[in-house]
């Protein structure tokens, strides 16, 4: 199976932790050029020097905010002219929980510039350098809401349903040249995002977060949360040549507990 990433250019959003922490090791692991994409500076330089390097194989950052999506257009399109990028992660955090119903237009709005407004810009920035490659990889990080709206993210299960279909759209425009581009869908893992899913349900219903914990494992089959290293070895695969044939998916990676199909 040729998973090798040697030569490749990667620009991994959301870098500094969780999902694309893991994503951007995993990357590197198959030998690709890591560049790490977040808000801060610090903890971005400091990841850039602990990821795996073979032999020739360099790793850099770029301290952007999705939110600023011009400043963020202006970045990546100056990181591809220098050096193409030929796989891009499209990760950020989720919106904060709480009910569609109550959920006022600033938090929509928000959250689609966050995700749907910034994945077009970072397309956008790196597709010449992909189209002229005949290659390139675009991986999603949403949500298995996308399938199964989940109670209480009434935001987030909107505007990853929105970044679910325009990614679909871009798989059938840009397969032709190479490009695949498919969405990966987290259950529950342990990452920040976590932690805060379940003190919100803490607060909201007065149970601990324990409890809250142990109702959410029993609807999971494989009875645990996953790792952030288990989505980033997904993640990791959708990007090699091995998976160059797999355009226009959504891949729940959340031990069994999505019910759909």
């Amino acid at each position: 199976m040729d998973l090798s990433l040697n030569g490749k250019h990667a620009l991994v959003c959301g870098a500094s932790e969780g999902i694309g922490r893991a994503a951007a090791h995993e990357l590197a692991l198959l030998g690709a050029d890591v560049t790490l994409l977040a808000r801060r500076a610090d903890a971005l330089e400091a990841l850039a020097k602990e990821l795996p390097r073979k032999a020739g194989q360099e790793h850099g950052w770029l301290a952007s905010d999705v939110l600023d999506t011009e400043r963020l257009r202006s970045q990546v399109q100056a990181l591809a002219a220098g050096k193409p990028v030929y796989i891009l992660v499209n990760n950020t955090g989720g919106p904060p929980g709480g009910p569609a119903n109550l959920a006022n237009s600033d938090a929509f709005e928000r959250a689609f510039r966050q995700h749907l407004l910034a994945n077009q810009a970072l397309v956008q920035a790196v597709l010449p350098g992909m189209q002229a490659a005949h290659w390139g990889r675009i991986v999603n990080v949403i949500s298995t809401s996308v399938k199964e709206p989940i109670a209480g993210l009434g935001v987030s299960n909107t505007i990853r349903g929105a970044v679910a279909s325009w990614a679909k759209t871009l798989a059938a425009e840009l397969g032709g040249h190479g490009i695949t581009v498919n969405n990966v869908l987290p259950g529950y893992t342990r990452t920040q995002r976590l932690d805060q899913i379940l003190r919100d349900r803490a607060q909201a219903t007065g149970q601990s977060e324990d409890a809250i914990a142990k109702g959410m494992l029993a609807t999971v089959p494989a009875g645990r949360f996953a790792e952030a290293s288990e989505l980033g070895a997904v993640i990791a695969f959708l990007c090699s040549p091995a998976a160059g044939y797999v355009n226009g998916i959504n891949v729940p990676v959340d031990g069994g507990r999505t019910k759909s199909l």
